[in-house]
């Protein structure tokens, strides 16, 4: 749910802090030859990638995994039939090859022989109809059964062939078998939601689990036997260091490879990036602000409404996002065929807030300032995560703004892992500033259907309209591009007026790659699509082996 960008594919949404950096037994890493940008050599295995994260991951299994932090570790150990390659076109993964049959009613995988997961043991299609079983299996707690809701059967003829058949046309149905495949012989006993595996996870992808230390690190190392040929970095180890102020010190000091840079930090300092590659890219993300529409002071539109003219979106974009952004308009990102650019934001107009606040009934009786209504003051609390220096900026903003028309709003910045299951999952918030990532396909089914509304699920707002639901329902089951686009411009121009959430802004990704890292290269899919094949030559690998990794 958080929106650092992932290095890695997307399947699809950062305080103790510890200052200790990653070293050598002899408490420094080799030393590299200077100026790294002159990094040059053949193609060899080696060395490690060391990343930052806001936030712990928290599942390690691609079906319960809600957040992001544990949606990019999932991403290297596990494989999907399909997946998306550098043009962003669905090419097999585990699958060898596919056929789609019937006007997509039918669906046959041919699975690669000779796969192995982790532990030795061979991958079959049995392990496909058992994750297919578990997606759709009421007790397991999965925002992903959605898309598997119109799978009729799946049938395992041999070990190396699956044939999934539709009781009705489902347009992300190839895209939805990219979500990871999970091993029957380590999860078919016990409860599936709090299985000790989660922990030592065992998949088909790149890397292996190798060590996970709460809330500091994970550390995977190269699958030898992956088949699609060895990666060639020998470990990738994911930092939890949940500021992104202290992400960007480690950063300077080369304590870590990669990052999301926060605006000030890609303008500032040219000089502390001798040894990086910026990237500026358009992200497949959004963030807004968020009501529980279930409480008594945000079931009005018109409240709704009030505050979105309150917010003035270019201030925000301006000062936290130092202009890497563009106002956001509702649930589709604006590279997506699927975005409406018709659809115009809200315009900033506190003058019209107070007014369709006072026709809601909301006036200040008492003279302090804040509005009330029935005895009970336009007061309530706003949950975001810690360490994300952009929201909380962006919360500070919209207190401001909302000040101004009369409306009290606390703060309360939370841990990452706490937040997402303790508040948000439950629904025990009044509002949340949050982002989304979103996947290739535009299908936002899982975030807006009111069936997504229970626990685990995305629909965490509690949104419940019949005529989205139809539009929602409409637009998955339409295989032509064009009618397709025109039921979700229909279904953004609703969420616009409806305004469940104040879509507040789409920023700019700006990740940095470590200079001595070869095979970096940009494409639609992003910088990672690639990541298996990326490589330091000899001369500028900085940790020689895993025993010389200590934390």
């Amino acid at each position: 749910m958080t929106t650092f960008p992932s290095l890695i594919r997307s399947c699809n949404p950062s305080l103790s802090l510890s200052l200790c950096l990653f070293t050598l037994s002899a408490c420094t890493p080799d030393p590299l030859p200077e100026p790294a940008v002159h990094v040059s050599g053949p193609a060899v295995n080696g060395d490690s990638f060391i990343e930052a994260s806001l936030g712990d991951a928290s599942r390690l299994n691609p079906l319960l995994a809600t957040d992001s932090a544990s949606g990019r570790v999932n991403d290297l150990l596990f494989s999907g039939l399909v997946k998306y390659d550098k043009d962003l076109h669905l090419v097999g993964d585990l699958a060898k090859s596919f056929e789609v049959r019937r006007g997509g009613l039918e669906i046959v995988f041919h699975l690669r022989s000779g796969v192995l997961w982790h532990d030795g043991v061979p991958f079959t299609s049995k392990d496909v109809l058992f994750t297919y079983q578990k997606l759709k299996d009421p007790h397991v707690k999965t925002p992903f059964g959605a898309d598997f809701e119109s799978v009729e059967s799946v049938e395992t003829p041999d070990p190396l062939t699956v044939r999934v058949t539709y009781k009705e046309p489902f347009a992300p149905a190839l895209e939805s078998w990219g979500m990871g495949v999970i091993p029957e012989h380590l999860l078919k006993d016990g409860d599936f939601n709090t299985s000790p595996v989660h922990r030592h996870p065992v998949g088909t992808g790149p890397y292996r689990f190798s060590q996970w230390v709460t809330d500091e690190k994970i550390v995977l190392t190269a699958n030898e036997n992956y088949f699609d040929g060895r990666p060639r970095l020998d470990r990738v180890i994911v930092r939890v260091i949940p500021d992104n102020a202290v992400q960007f010190l480690e950063l300077r000091n080369q304590s870590i490879d990669s990052m999301g840079l926060s605006p000030d930090q890609y303008k500032a300092y040219p000089e502390f990036f001798t040894h990086y590659q910026k990237f500026r890219t358009p992200s497949q993300s959004y963030t807004y602000f968020a009501f529980n529409l279930e409480n008594d002071l945000f079931k009005d539109p018109l409240v709704r409404e009030a505050l979105d003219c309150s917010v003035d979106k270019r201030d925000i974009i301006e000062g936290v996002l130092l202009g890497f952004g563009r106002e956001a308009t509702g649930p589709f990102v604006p590279q997506s065929w699927a975005y409406d650019p018709d659809v115009k934001g809200t315009a900033y107009d506190p003058a019209r807030a107070r007014d369709l606040l006072t026709k809601a009934g909301w006036r200040d009786t008492d003279g302090d300032g804040v509005l009330d209504k029935n005895g009970r003051p336009f007061h309530f609390t706003c949950l975001t995560n810690q360490g994300n220096k952009q929201r909380e900026l962006t919360v500070t903003i919209l207190q401001s703004q909302f000040a101004k028309v009369g409306v009290a709003m606390d703060i309360r910045v939370l841990e990452w892992s706490s937040f997402i299951h303790n508040f948000v999952e439950p629904r025990k918030f009044e509002a949340i500033l949050l982002g989304w990532n979103l996947g290739r396909d535009p299908d936002p089914y899982a975030l807006w259907h009111s069936s997504q509304r229970g626990e685990g699920k995305y629909n965490f707002t509690g949104y419940n309209n019949p005529e989205s639901d139809r539009l929602l329902m409409e637009g998955r089951q339409t295989f032509d591009v064009a009618k397709r686009q025109e039921i979700y411009h229909r279904f953004h121009r609703q969420l616009a007026e409806q305004r469940p959430y104040l879509f507040l802004y789409y920023a700019e990704a700006l990740p940095v790659v470590h200079q001595r890292f070869q095979g970096v290269s940009v494409a639609p899919a992003g910088i990672g699509w690639n990541f298996r094949e990326w490589y330091v030559p000899t001369p500028f690998q900085k940790y020689r082996s895993a025993s010389s990794l200590t934390l």
